[in-house]
């Protein structure tokens, strides 16, 4: 992708024709009204813009002629208030909609640093294209970016906006990349290059080590395959961290089902279950990147899962990093396998905060839709993330982990079944309370298990509807945003 040159000014750039103005309007007595910014829109101000087509209606673009040959883009800015969120989606729609332009330049009101990073954000991630299988693709103009603001400081904003966007668009890469193109043992290598050239510290397992050291979830689901799994650990350990936070992602570079096939339908679209991995290697690679001073370790559990006659069957039991046994009652409900070892294996270090990402359940898209990430855990690191998915503007919801659908784990001849076989209630809910079984006790603790976050992102993970904001569609790199922002407050 082309580098961006992006710049804040309060000085009007030169008009020129290869220009779009971005501009907010609104409906101020039933009349379509720009938003007062830096231009003077003297020439367009007796036009009854409604007539031209122009709506407040959020992120719908009216094109219009300007001095010059510079062209107006009216955007509608919605009966809201505007905040750095909001700010975030019509910058990302903005940039989205002209890249025919090579300058884009944001004449939208900012009143703080977190409203100029909102929009320097959304308009890096309303860029992202995926055109590398398209030959056809028409390459994006746009090479600048220009946002007019008075906000003191606001160039100091770039540089993290930056880091934190280039990194959603690399998660979005990996994901929408196919399976026969990435599988465990290239996306370890891929993982490890990349976290190597900041200085982290890798460590990666191949299939024999992994069932040498009691990896039975990861090494049971990657049997079936061809392309054997890997655990990929990568450690951030900055000098004076107080605090440490562990990230454990899924990464089932593809999901046929296993021996409990998928229907065709429901395996197109399966490359996206690894997903939770890129969230965690995309996310520690940001947080190093930005020097925030909280220790930092990802885990990325890394598996295909396929129908073979070497594959885990129904009825297997296999055992899991922290001794637990677990009858594999259905092997399409592989990703709570593969994050128990990565769950036990992080735990065995006593972070102060553990934090799993998956595209778990095809419930939790169910019950929340496609925008909305399932949110289970601990109160306490609940509210940690709840917290940071608020500074980052994405959205989670806290589903409980009720007790009573414990009983659906009960195997008879092993400590857990992976799934209840005909329940079709309370399915996000159970996958999360098998993941608690193997978030491991706090250090000294008998009973206080270590404060956990479990977030099922199979909704918004990604978008298979038209692209919005700054969400294209396809991979979204929903809650890296967030995981770096829970990095930062705890560095705080």
């Amino acid at each position: 992708m082309t580098i961006l040159k992006i710049q804040t000014t309060t000085k009007i750039p030169a008009a020129k024709a290869s220009q779009a103005v971005v501009i907010g309007v609104k409906s101020v007595a039933q009349t379509v009204t720009p938003i007062k910014g830096s231009y003077d829109l003297a020439g367009i101000s007796g036009l009854n813009l409604a007539s031209l087509g122009v709506s407040e209606k959020f992120e719908s673009i009216t094109r219009i002629p300007g001095p010059n040959g510079v062209v107006y883009c009216l955007i509608g800015a919605g009966p809201d208030e505007l905040d750095e969120d909001n700010l975030r989606e019509l910058a990302g729609a903005a940039s989205r909609g002209l890249s025919d332009f090579e300058h884009v330049i944001f004449d939208l009101p900012t009143e703080d640093l977190g409203d100029v990073s909102g929009v320097i954000e959304g308009a890096l991630l309303g860029a992202y294209k995926f055109t590398e299988y398209k030959k056809s693709a028409t390459p994006s103009k746009t090479t600048s970016f220009t946002l007019l603001t008075s906000v003191p400081r606001a160039s100091a904003t770039i540089g993290n906006a930056r880091v934190v966007a280039a990194s959603v668009n690399s998660a979005r890469d990996e994901i929408n990349r196919p399976a026969n193109d990435l599988y465990p043992a290239n996306y370890a290598t891929l993982a490890a290059k990349k976290a190597k050239a900041l200085g982290l510290s890798v460590e990666v397992l191949d299939e024999k080590q992994l069932e040498k050291q009691g990896f039975g979830g990861i090494a049971g689901v990657g049997k079936g395959s061809s392309r054997p799994p890997r655990l990929v650990k990568i450690s951030y350990a900055p000098k004076g961290a107080k605090k440490h936070v562990a990230l454990v992602g899924k990464g089932i570079t593809f999901d046929t089902g296993g021996l409990s096939l998928k229907p065709a339908n429901s395996m197109v679209g399966m490359k996206y279950d690894m997903a939770g991995a890129a969230t965690v290697l995309n996310s520690i690679l940001a947080i190093a990147e930005l020097g925030f001073s909280t220790r930092v370790t990802a885990w990325m559990c890394l598996a295909e899962n396929m129908p073979s006659g070497t594959a885990t069957r129904p009825n297997d039991v296999i055992k899991l990093k922290n001794g637990k046994t677990v009858e594999v009652t259905n092997t399409d409900a592989e990703g709570r396998l593969v994050l128990g070892d990565g769950l036990a294996a992080a735990s065995l270090e006593y972070p102060d905060l553990l934090v799993d990402v998956a595209t778990l359940t095809g419930a939790a898209r169910v019950a929340l839709g496609n925008r909305y990430a399932g949110l289970m855990g601990s109160a306490d690191a609940v509210s940690e993330v709840e917290a940071a998915s608020f500074e980052a503007g994405e959205l989670v919801w806290h589903m409980p982990l009720p007790v009573e659908l414990k009983d659906m784990l009960k195997s008879d001849i092993a400590d857990l079944q992976n799934a209840k076989i005909g329940n079709t209630a309370g399915g996000m809910l159970i996958g999360g309370l098998f993941l608690k079984e193997f978030v491991g006790l706090k250090r000294g603790s008998k009973s206080e298990q270590i404060s956990w976050a479990h977030l099922d992102i199979a909704g918004p993970a990604n978008n298979d509807l038209a692209a919005y904001g700054h969400t294209p569609k396809g991979a979204t790199g929903v809650l890296i945003r967030t995981l770096v922002s829970l990095a930062k407050g705890m560095a705080q």
